[in-house]
């Protein structure tokens, strides 16, 4: 085992890695009091080494990292590679290409939603991961032989993992699938979220325009506190809060102290008239600048349209043994029940081609649901 503390000793593993076909990688990292992840440690392993880089080692260039993450000619393989690749994106700007994530490819052969990488080890190698480090604290230091034993061991089973995924994908022709996937993974458009879409991580419920518009004014300012201050956005606002600010709009300070789920005192802190200034903005907003708002679909044809476009999603996900997240969302599930030319990945290449066409043909009567010998199967209505 390697550990590299040195800008020479990571070039030079970089260059050999660079050398093979592929590479697993995985990160190390905290952000339960930051806003932006602080990188710890990386893993990096090829088919004849792996090594550890204490990325918070003093002096160290984590270029010649970034370099490969670039590099055409080498696949990067992941499990879970969603932070890992924003990881580098915030810190180099670029987005690690090109890349394939075990737990993609797991979904896609019918290893279940979104699984876990001790699990898919066990089930793919019969190895039993030691998670005795899962919770440390990777920026103590030195690091011990046990945490580079376990940070290792992230990538030295995962290169047997890919194999055997890999393998699997492409004897049933479903490597394309995948491959669909990491283009949405690898696209700078899904980790540059300026924070003027800020709102749209929030599960809030609005349901006028001036709620609409206060909140997306309010989470923009949370997003560009959250950041200049490099702290969690629930240390600035809290959801729940934005939620209640858009529902009352609390246009001066008085106002804003009598909203319950703010903390005693808000009101009188600097942030307070912040609030109200953007309260302000999102009420002066004009309507015909803001996005629509879903509809309701809660009448009982369409909740009932619902309940069986799952049942028709879960026998799909049984029979071609596919996970039933990758294939479609309820929130997909509900959009082909209000709008057949609903626009959403469930209707698209080979999702609508697995479940996409049946959807449209059950809720179009052409497609019947029936048990036969205890399992649900589909049948063509003439």
């Amino acid at each position: 085992m390697e550990l590299i503390t040195t800008t020479e000793q990571l070039a030079a593993v970089c260059a050999r890695l660079a050398r093979h076909p592929f590479v697993t990688v995985d990160t190390e990292f905290l952000r339960e009091t930051t806003y932006y992840p602080l990188l710890c440690v990386v893993q990096l392993a090829s088919a004849e080494e792996a090594v550890v880089v204490d990325s918070l080692a003093e002096g160290i260039d984590l270029k010649p990292f970034f370099d490969l993450m670039a590099d055409e000619k080498v696949l990067k393989v992941f499990h879970a590679a969603r932070q890992d690749i924003e990881i580098v994106w915030h810190l180099a700007g670029i987005v690690p290409h090109p890349v394939f994530d075990t737990q993609v490819a797991a979904m896609v052969l019918g290893y279940g939603d979104s699984i876990a990488y001790d699990q898919l080890v066990a089930r793919i190698t019969g190895h039993k991961l030691d998670k005795t480090h899962r919770f440390t604290d990777w920026s103590r230091r030195p690091l011990t032989q046990e945490q580079s034993a376990y940070a290792l061991a992230d990538v030295t089973h995962l290169r047997d993992v890919f194999t055997a995924l890999d393998a699997d994908l492409q004897k049933r022709k479903r490597a394309d699938w995948v491959s669909e996937e990491m283009e949405i993974l690898t696209s700078p458009s899904t980790y540059n979220a300026p924070p003027e879409r800020a709102w749209e991580r929030l599960k809030t419920r609005v349901r006028k325009p001036r709620e609409l518009a206060v909140l997306m004014e309010v989470a923009a300012w949370r997003e560009r506190e959250a950041q200049t201050r490099d702290v969690p956005r629930s240390r600035v606002l809290k959801d729940d809060a934005i939620g209640d600010i858009a529902t009352h709009a609390p246009t001066t300070l008085e106002k804003l102290a009598h909203l319950r789920s703010l903390p005693k005192g808000f009101d009188r802190s600097r942030w307070g008239q912040d609030i109200v200034e953007a309260v302000k903005r999102g009420v002066d907003r004009d309507p015909a600048t803001l996005p629509k708002l879903d509809k309701p679909r809660g009448n009982n044809n369409g909740a009932a349209t619902v309940e069986l476009l799952k049942v028709l999603l879960r026998m799909t996900s049984e029979k071609h043994a596919v996970a039933s997240k990758v294939i479609a969302t309820v929130d997909d599930l509900e959009q082909i029940a209000a709008d057949d030319a609903a626009d959403v990945a469930a209707m698209h290449g080979w999702r609508r081609e697995l479940f996409g066409e049946s959807a449209l043909a059950l809720k179009h009567g052409k497609l019947a649901l029936a048990i036969e010998k205890g399992r649900v199967i589909g049948t063509e209505r003439k």
